[in-house]
């Protein structure tokens, strides 16, 4: 069994996808409309088959994000090597996103980093 796709609900589908393809690399489709429901998404895909799902549609609640707390917290990009995590979170950091926590060796022994990114939805960034 493997995770088939995650899916994450935006404000602006154009700068979430924007945002992933920038910055992660991913590729994505053209994008799907449903005209009926007003329904809109992307299929974001990664080199190792991973996919996101970003979605939207007109009459979502938009509650803050608060980082601790239930539900998932965070999606983690793996970049490859210690010196890939520094460079992306400083070009991040540099872009305007607010680095949360890192780069660091957790205490579970990742070397990562926390960033806010698309709406204040996190990702992390590892080796």
């Amino acid at each position: 069994m493997k995770i088939e796709h995650t899916a994450l609900y935006v404000n602006n589908l154009e700068n979430a996808r924007d945002f992933f393809v920038k910055y992660l690399e991913a590729d994505s489709n053209e994008g799907y409309h449903n005209p009926k429901t007003n329904f809109r998404s992307y299929f974001l895909s990664f080199e190792d088959g991973a996919r996101i799902e970003i979605m939207n549609k007109p009459e979502m609640q938009d509650l803050p994000k608060d980082p601790v707390r239930t539900g998932y917290a965070h999606i983690a990009f793996s970049v490859g090597s210690k010196e890939k995590v520094d460079e992306l979170t400083a070009r991040l950091k540099a872009d305007g996103y607010e680095v949360l926590s890192g780069p660091r060796t957790t205490g579970d022994g990742y070397y990562e980093s926390c960033i806010a990114v698309v709406e204040q939805n996190q990702i992390e960034i590892t080796i």
